[in-house]
């Protein structure tokens, strides 16, 4: 089986906890050729334990694309650089055969988004978006049950989530702990760094959004600029349905809310996406559970691309769909600052305020 050789950009809590654990159940595909970071002590923990030489180390991530031996570059950097340095990689390796993954929310702006939306096209580079919650198995159950109308007819979903971000930032191995998350220089804060994977999810679901209409409570604090988020949306189909988002959720919820699509055979409902349980009820008085292993985005996203890279297998989520997945936030921060029902997939695209 060929093997992949893989260039690491950003050796942070992303890599460690997320894409190394996926990149090791796939050690017959992948091997970890060279690492990137501006820390040293980092640098030299994972050369060490990644048994590399020191010419495999970089500081800077641009020696590194100059190599001909990397088949790959994952880049798991802060959201602020996301598109920078995709689109200085995707230059460098136009027409070489080679590709990218990146983290996601791809821009920490709409206009960034939009430009990294381009990026393929414009490079001829092929480039995987991270969106996990894409790639999750219960996400994927969750669509094929809608799609063959398992509970009949969809009337309408509710999904919500929260975080308690105040207290994990001072919890170590906490991604709230960074100090890039808890004063970002991206709009939105913690609602575009964790509620765009939920939205991706609904996405995913549902299909593309006509319109949404989006209230917010304000933050008098550095890492959101609302507390809360309460959002109506109309998808094309459609399809109507409640997102929440709360991001300082010290309240007990018991059962949790989670994600609840209603139709007209029955429900679905998923607690959490950690549960490893969708639950189905059925007007009929019957019950189905379907079991699933959580977390398992990150393998199945690395399985994706090594599929598409030898055996040509689509790329399941793509800077296109990311667009989408960021351009839904901003479009919620929008409706709340206006105050108005704000369309969000459309041929003809509006100019959205990102300030």
């Amino acid at each position: 089986m060929k093997i992949l050789n893989v260039g690491i950009i950003g050796l942070g809590m992303a890599f460690e906890q997320l894409h190394y654990p996926a990149f090791q159940e796939l050690q017959d595909r992948y091997r970890l050729t060279a690492i990137c970071d501006l820390d040293r002590d980092k640098l030299q923990k994972w050369k060490t334990k990644l048994n590399l030489a020191e010419g495999d180390i970089y500081e800077d991530y641009k020696l590194m694309l100059q190599r001909e031996d990397i088949d790959l570059y994952d880049i798991i950097v802060p959201i602020s650089l996301n598109y920078t340095i995709t689109e200085e990689a995707a230059r460098h390796l136009s027409d070489r055969g080679k590709g990218i993954i990146c983290e996601k929310p791809v821009a920490a702006t709409m206009e960034e988004a939009r430009a990294h939306r381009e990026l393929p096209r414009r490079y001829n580079v092929p480039i995987l978006i991270a969106e996990n919650y894409r790639y999750n198995e219960e996400t994927n159950l969750i669509r094929e049950i809608v799609q063959n109308k398992e509970i009949g007819d969809i009337h309408y979903f509710i999904s919500n989530r929260f975080l308690d971000f105040p207290e994990e930032q001072h919890q170590a191995g906490k991604f709230a702990a960074k100090k890039w998350r808890q004063k970002p220089d991206y709009d939105g804060g913690a609602i575009l760094d964790h509620a765009v994977h939920d939205l991706a999810a609904l996405r995913h679901i549902f299909g593309p959004i006509e319109r949404l209409h989006a209230f917010g409570r304000p933050l008098e604090d550095s890492f959101s600029p609302y507390y809360v988020i309460n959002t109506n949306i109309l998808a094309k189909n459609g399809i109507t349905g409640q997102f929440s988002f709360y991001c300082i959720g010290r309240e007990t919820q018991a059962p949790f809310i989670g994600l609840r699509i209603f139709g007209s055979k029955g429900m679905i409902y998923l607690e959490n996406r950690d549960c490893g349980i969708i639950n189905l009820t059925y007007h009929n008085g019957t019950h189905r559970e379907i079991p699933y292993s959580p977390q398992r985005g990150y393998y199945n996203e690395l399985l994706n691309y090594y599929n598409f890279h030898i055996y040509k297998e689509k790329l399941q989520v793509t800077p296109e769909m990311a667009y989408g997945d960021a351009r839904t936030v901003f479009s919620i921060l929008r409706s709340i600052r206006e105050n108005s029902i704000v369309p969000v997939d459309e041929e003809k695209e509006h100019a959205l305020t990102t300030a």
